[in-house]
């Protein structure tokens, strides 16, 4: 019975859908993410060290979190938290972000989409 009642509609997962796609998009850079994740915590204390500005989004402190994870999951085929979105592109997950970061690929793509204001020096 329990199968049957958490199984959304369609149509409630593509409104899910929309909403994640609409948040994504929202700002520079957002991360999904979950309050008690290491991993997560990891990724916005390195976008912190890179003075970038960016959105957080709790999973697990949104009355529909599981909903958008699983709309997410849909979308990026990404399950697992944090999953980022800079310049309104799925990004990955932590190790996505750190690999991109020691590869001097992730400053660029902040800067590009106007999270990290460039410095003058």
């Amino acid at each position: 019975m329990g199968l049957v009642s958490s199984k959304k509609s369609r149509e409630e997962l593509e409104a899910t859908l929309s909403k994640a796609k609409e948040i994504a998009s929202s700002t520079p850079v957002v991360v999904f993410s979950k309050t008690h994740c290491g991993y997560c915590k990891t990724v916005k204390q390195l976008f912190k060290q890179l003075g970038a500005s960016y959105k957080v989004v709790e999973l697990d402190r949104q009355s529909d979190g599981s909903d958008i994870q699983s709309a997410l999951a849909e979308w990026t085929g990404q399950r697992t938290v944090p999953n980022v979105f800079i310049g309104g592109k799925h990004i990955g997950g932590c190790d996505t972000v750190t690999e991109m970061h020691q590869a001097g690929k992730l400053l660029p793509l902040l800067k590009d989409a106007g999270a990290v204001v460039s410095s003058s020096t």
